[in-house]
């Protein structure tokens, strides 16, 4: 899509934070599991030479946390007036439009995990099969203002249909 059509930088909405310190946590978590585990296997399995393994996990831990944070920096959305944006994606940028007279549905899902958090996920629904419209990560309250401000603006776009 050519820059000409897409919105100004500035208009472009960032995910906050709470995504990408979820996701982090459940990292920090899973590693220090691994490392144990890890550990715990090569000791008694072959001695201190095998403890080397033990730098496997926390080398995948390093590039997931890298990859955790590029991934966080690369989602964002913009309302236009006709249609939603998300764009996503680190080594292949992906954007999503999703006009608003062809929204179905706007769905707002928050796990026990995310609720701790303080954010939740928007996914929109439209009747193309493939569509893939989520935005990830946003605090509640934005994500309770979103899916009214679209349903809003789907239901004055379908009126003249």
């Amino acid at each position: 899509m050519p820059d000409a059509l897409l919105p100004d930088p500035e208009q472009w909405r960032v995910l906050p934070p709470g995504l990408r310190r979820l996701r982090r946590t459940l990292l920090v978590l899973g590693t220090i599991l691994a490392v144990a585990l890890t550990l715990l296997i090569s000791l008694s399995v072959g001695g201190w030479p095998w403890v080397l393994l033990t730098a496997a996990p926390l080398l995948a831990a390093i590039w997931a946390w890298w990859s955790i944070g590029a991934g966080w920096r690369a989602w964002r959305y913009a309302e236009r007036e006709d249609d939603l944006l998300i764009s996503r994606g680190v080594l292949v940028r992906r954007l999503v439009v999703v006009p608003y007279g062809r929204m179905q549905l706007v769905d707002v899902t928050a796990g026990p995990l995310a609720r701790r958090f303080g954010i939740a996920e928007v996914q929109l629904h439209t009747a193309a099969a493939a569509s893939d419209a989520v935005i990830p990560g946003l605090p509640q309250r934005e994500a309770t203002r979103l899916p009214d401000a679209l349903t809003e603006r789907g239901e004055a776009r379908s009126a003249g249909l």
